[in-house]
């Protein structure tokens, strides 16, 4: 069977939500469920007969603490958060966990600790940058909030992008040569890039996220490709899924965390993009795969929509085999 990926072608606050003068850090509730089996291996309870998990929530800019449930996916968890903040939910650009500076390092991505703690960056200041492409690379890795913004999570020292003083990390990309790109993925959005034409000119358009006063402070450089990227700190995590319900889960183990964190690195190498999500995604496909061919199959099945070279899924296949072994 050959390598190579198939591809498919085909606002009212309710204040009962809000808590007055609460500390940062709250716990949720439900800590100890379990999502697969319980000790008899038996089969998880209904969802209406489950513990009701309970997030704390602030805009990172400053706001009283609120209280969200009830969501299965991050567009889900936006409207959340809108509804309990007064907002419509497309004014949330993304979340972080733990803290409320624009630290890419802590984006929420598929996982929340059930004791994490979000914080929401908002839209505020729009702006736009005019770049000379002098290199085929610009020096910017894409991400995405899970909710139709690409936005930059990380900008390489000395490169196009980092003398382009405008362009900061935590942007959100709106459009690029007058092109509107809100709803687009991170890939596309990286791939947009990479196409265009080296030695011209284009422009960008950008929304800044809201910042406290405390929070300005000389323009960061995002996080670092070899940064801890760790999600959770509570005893368990919320697997936030595109498609089907969230789900409880055990803290990732020292092989998940290895190998997730080397195929996060490879698709910034490969792709220009990073996504803790999307390579956790890839981990728990390859898992239990037996070979490179029946990985590629299998990912092909599992993310028909993604152009992965194949090079790329062999160095997958061997990053995951290594951190079976532990050889990072």
């Amino acid at each position: 069977m050959p390598l190579g990926l198939r591809r498919k072608k085909n606002k009212s606050r309710e204040s009962s939500n809000l808590v007055e003068n609460e500390e940062v850090g709250g716990h949720a509730a439900g800590s100890s469920v379990k999502s697969t089996v319980n000790g008899a291996g038996l089969p998880p309870p209904p969802a209406n007969l489950r513990p009701k998990l309970v997030f704390h929530t602030q805009l990172a800019h400053g706001s009283p603490t609120g209280r969200i449930d009830g969501f299965n996916n991050v567009k889900e968890l936006y409207g959340k958060i809108a509804e309990t903040f007064n907002l419509s939910p497309p004014e949330i650009l993304f979340c972080t966990l733990n803290t409320h500076k624009i630290d890419m390092e802590k984006l929420l991505g598929g996982q929340i600790g059930l004791e994490d703690f979000i914080f929401a960056h908002i839209k505020a200041m729009k702006k736009e940058a005019e770049v000379f492409k002098s290199e085929d690379a610009l020096g910017l890795t894409i991400t995405d909030n899970g909710a139709g913004y690409a936005f930059i999570k990380r900008i390489k020292e000395g490169s196009v992008a980092d003398k382009v003083k405008v362009i900061s990390v935590g942007d959100h990309i709106e459009c690029i040569n007058g092109k509107n790109i809100v709803g687009s993925r991170h890939y596309e959005v990286a791939r947009m890039l990479k196409e265009l034409p080296k030695q011209q000119k284009f422009t960008l358009k950008l929304v800044e996220p809201m910042k406290a006063f405390e929070m300005l402070e000389p323009r960061s450089k995002g996080a670092k490709p070899d940064g801890d990227n760790k999600m959770g700190t509570g005893r368990g995590t919320l697997r936030l899924r595109s498609r089907g319900p969230a789900t409880v889960e055990e803290v990732p183990t020292e092989f998940e965390e290895r190998a997730v964190k080397k195929v996060d690195d490879l698709l910034e190498t490969y792709m220009g993009i990073r996504d803790t999500e999307l390579a956790a995604t890839m981990v728990e496909v390859g898992r239990d795969k037996k070979n490179p061919d029946e990985f590629a199959m299998a990912l092909d099945e599992a993310l028909g929509d993604f152009a992965f070279p194949d090079e790329f899924v062999f160095d997958v296949w061997g990053a995951i085999g290594d951190a079976k072994q532990g050889h990072f």
